[in-house]
């Protein structure tokens, strides 16, 4: 494949090739590499700064040295202990949502405030500054542009500001954990932590709000399936896992990597220093590893899916967000049966050119 900039870059589509790249310990993803893929068109194009603390796009050690500081507040025994809360929160948004009559836009409405109040109950961020991030999450497109760098740059300057504010008084969230128990020791500085929580505010609010809205869409033109689910309801988090592979949002920019070593992949040598963009999304469509992938299906055992990604740098939240988006399709079927699509669904406007795939709008009735 042909980059926008000229570049060269492999495209590793299959289930076991993609595997074995994700997990590779010779291949990076490091985004300061020389060679490091460009999604740029512009040749003179600022490129994105990794600062401390950006352990999304770091190699072992540096990778597994802040990623182990945040495994405890996303271990299953932490979301489980979680759950309750979710549970109030989607039935509070429900209740304002129902509240306002009979039609609403799914993404304003629901989707997008169980991404934010989700990130701010877990961080220990004020929801009233919701709208201010929400916005400049939204602005990520696939090709990288100097128009992306200043949302990222207000985002960090919000985070520093946050982390600041936890440093004089750490409350008990996410945040004041990372301060007292990190930050306050002398184990991290101030400028780790601020990139620490950014990445995290990044990567959770986009995910959800779209897988969120893509699974409701899909469960909606599967009326069989739906009644089947509202029948059983033991039959969710199933569902959820096939909606992953299914939908596989996050996907292109994601898991662009770098070669350090010659590495053979399939029939293939990867040489060292060439690009190389391990899509997920085609894996979890690769019919040796799922048959009759491109049907839904519930029934399906889709665990194996990489949705999250795979290896080390798999998705640190999935915990979670397997937690929201159970509680939140659960909720919105059961309490808004009548529930359907104000629109057709070519009219829809799908977000193609965003780092993660989902929709702007999402017109309902009930």
């Amino acid at each position: 494949m042909v980059l926008p900039s000229g570049q060269s870059a492999w495209v590793v589509t299959r289930y076991d090739e993609v595997q074995r790249v994700l997990a590779h310990p010779r291949i990076s993803t490091d985004i300061t590499r020389p060679g490091f893929p460009e999604l740029t068109s512009d040749p003179d194009a600022e490129r994105y700064q990794l600062f401390e603390g950006e352990f999304f796009n770091m190699d072992s050690p540096r990778h597994d040295f802040y990623r182990r500081m945040l495994i405890p507040e996303f271990s299953f025994k932490r979301i489980k202990a979680l759950r309750a809360g979710i549970q109030t929160m989607i039935d509070e948004l429900l209740d304002t949502m129902l509240s306002n009559g009979s039609r609403a836009d799914l993404a304003e409405a629901f989707a997008l405030p169980v991404a934010s109040l989700g990130i701010c109950q877990l961080l220990g961020i004020p929801y009233e500054d919701h709208k201010f991030f929400q916005s400049r999450v939204r602005t990520r497109k696939i090709e990288a542009s100097e128009d992306m760098l200043a949302p990222v740059a207000e985002l960090r300057a919000y985070t520093d500001a946050v982390i600041s504010r936890a440093e004089r008084d750490p409350g008990d969230d996410l945040i004041g954990r990372l301060v007292t128990q990190r930050v306050l020791t002398g184990e991290i500085n101030h400028n780790e932590a601020v990139g620490m929580v950014l990445q995290l505010l990044i990567a959770a609010h986009e995910t959800t709000s779209n897988m969120i809205m893509l699974g409701t869409l899909t469960l909606l033109r599967h009326p069989g399936q739906l009644a089947e689910l509202r029948a059983d309801p033991t039959l969710w988090p199933g569902a959820v896992e096939e909606l992953l592979r299914y939908h596989s949002i996050a996907d292109g920019p994601t898991f662009a990597r770098i070669a350090l070593a010659d590495i053979e992949v399939g029939d293939q040598v990867i040489r060292a220093g060439d690009a190389v963009f391990a899509l997920c999304a085609s894996a979890n469509h690769d019919e040796r590893a799922f048959p009759r992938a491109g049907e839904f299906d519930i029934h399906r055992s889709a665990g194996n899916h990489l949705a999250f990604g795979y290896g080390v740098h798999q998705c640190i939240g999935q915990n979670l967000a397997r937690a929201w988006l159970e509680t939140s399709y659960e909720t919105l079927f059961r309490r808004v049966p009548t529930l359907r699509l104000d629109a057709q669904v070519e009219d829809l406007s799908f977000k193609y050119d965003a780092a993660i795939f989902g929709l702007d709008e999402f017109p309902v009735v009930w």
